[in-house]
């Protein structure tokens, strides 16, 4: 029972860290309209820029889900979970498996920031 409680505990405090990050982050979101419009359509340097900061601020939501699966599996490890089944829910190998996916995705959106910020550059506002 007292395993179940940290893992309880942990979860609430890694979830309060991630709404806080992830509600600056979301002032930078666009919803799925709004990013397929401006995909679409973005000619200006300023809709390069909003693209970017839209991918900036998926990246920093990824870099957190990251944190949170890291310290997921620290606490799985700690408790001492087996891995005889290594990708259940309730194992350390699982939790790090989805921290490298979520750091590869965090990655990839900040090439896609990094490629708005070239194609802003080539802007010359015609």
């Amino acid at each position: 029972m007292t395993k179940f409680l940290n893992i309880a505990r942990t979860l609430v405090l890694v979830a309060g860290a991630a709404f806080i990050t992830t509600s600056m982050a979301n002032a930078q979101l666009l919803n799925k309209a709004q990013l397929k419009e401006l995909t679409a359509t973005a000619k200006t340097a300023q809709d390069h820029e909003k693209l970017a900061k839209h991918f900036d601020a998926k990246a920093a939501e990824y870099e957190t889900d990251a944190k949170d699966y890291e310290e997921l599996a620290a606490v799985h490890r700690n408790n001492g979970h087996s891995s005889k089944h290594p990708m259940s829910g309730l194992t350390e190998e699982h939790c790090r498996y989805f921290a490298a996916e979520a750091r590869r995705a965090a990655g990839e959106a900040k090439k896609v920031a990094a490629d708005h910020r070239e194609m802003a550059k080539g802007d010359t506002g015609k």
